[in-house]
């Protein structure tokens, strides 16, 4: 599996192997291996590596903390670049501005914030992956998304090895989205990324979870809801834990589907003549930008008869959370993505509505 003679043209610095498994490198743990494989620790590098690929006409890669990441069984035929650049950087004359290198694990990075004080980043709590993996999704939870923290990227230009700097606007954030996993997958890779952060700030409440928890107490801490999270999460199986197995999975596996107030009024007509809503009930739902309705794809899910403990296979949904699928124990990523496309079929036919997966299929 390994192979120490490979030389990667930069120098004897980077270390390039080949034929290395990655299914230990994801949550889920499903999926076969990486041609090559390289940990790149800074900028240059991430160059040689790149410039290796180049020469070898292999596609390239970036793996972080594989917490948001399918890989098929066939494995990946190019360079995987494990992200392990260090370095969390408070900067000494703009308070509340911290520099992070991208492979610093995320909840290590929320846990500086919520010791120092600066808010802006807490409802995030237990989020697994890697710091360079933030931008990339704009991941979001109970209430904050890192966008609108997040002040630049640098990222390395995959063609050219050139690192470039996008600020917040160039970075075009949206619900799950960027400019790093729109119509520009794959043609840079984050190596650092800087946070405006509030000192002394208080902690958001924007989820109704968070709210009804505090209601009756007083203003709480960052140290407080940072728990608060920890603890939810916890419950529904979304921190990592080895004794738990609804934790092997790859978070959430869908997004939450936005459609128009039109569609969304004829949905829950239809609903309650089927039966699936009580006459009072609502189908739940959430204001999105742009005016759309935001829906709960877990609440479809189980109400298209897809229910939290379901199996196929070796692969199922969640004692804990409709919306994580898990590996039941080898399952293959065949059964995974069969099991995910059985679900959205359910609910296209129950719904009318379209679920996209939210991992990253490689």
């Amino acid at each position: 599996m390994l192979d120490p003679g490979i030389d990667a043209g930069g120098g004897p610095t980077l270390r390039i192997r080949k034929d290395v498994p990655l299914a230990p490198l994801t949550t889920l743990g499903v999926g076969g291996a990486a041609r090559f494989f390289a940990v790149v620790k800074d900028e240059a590098r991430l160059a040689e590596a790149l410039a290796f690929a180049r020469r070898a006409g292999v596609p390239v890669f970036a793996l972080g903390g594989g917490s948001n990441l399918v890989v098929s069984d066939g494995g990946f035929a190019g360079m995987v670049v494990k992200m392990a650049i260090p370095g969390i950087e408070p900067d000494a004359e703009r308070p509340g501005r911290v520099s992070v290198g991208a492979g610093v694990e995320w909840d290590e990075f929320v846990r500086y914030c919520v010791r120092r004080g600066l808010a802006g980043v807490e409802a995030l709590s237990g989020i697994p992956g890697s710091v360079g993996g933030a931008p990339v999704q704009n991941i979001g939870a109970y209430g904050q998304e890192v966008g609108d923290a997040i002040a630049c990227v640098y990222a390395c230009d995959v063609a050219t090895g050139e690192v470039v700097r996008l600020g917040r606007r160039a970075c075009a954030f949206g619900y799950r989205s960027s400019v790093f996993n729109g119509g520009g997958r794959g043609r840079r890779i984050v190596t650092r990324v800087v946070f405006d952060l509030a000192p002394g700030g208080a902690p958001v409440l924007g989820y109704a979870e968070l709210q009804r928890l505090f209601a009756q107490r007083p203003a709480p801490t960052l140290r407080q809801v940072r728990e608060a999270v920890l603890g939810l999460r916890k419950a529904k199986g979304m921190l990592r834990d080895p004794d738990d197995p609804d934790s092997r999975s790859a978070g959430s596996f869908f997004k939450n589907p936005v459609i128009a107030p039109g569609e969304f009024g004829a949905l829950e007509e239809d609903a309650r003549r089927r039966g699936v809503l009580a006459p009072q009930e609502a189908v739940p739902h959430f204001a999105a930008p742009g005016g759309g309705v935001k829906l709960s794809a877990a609440w479809l899910i189980e109400h298209a008869g897809f229910h939290k403990g379901h199996r196929r296979g070796r692969a199922g949904i969640s004692r804990k959370h409709a919306l994580a699928l898990v590996n039941g124990g080898g399952a293959t990523a065949g059964e995974v993505l069969g099991l995910a496309r059985a679900i959205q079929a359910g609910v296209r036919a129950a719904f009318g509505v379209e679920l996209d997966i939210e991992p990253v299929v490689v």
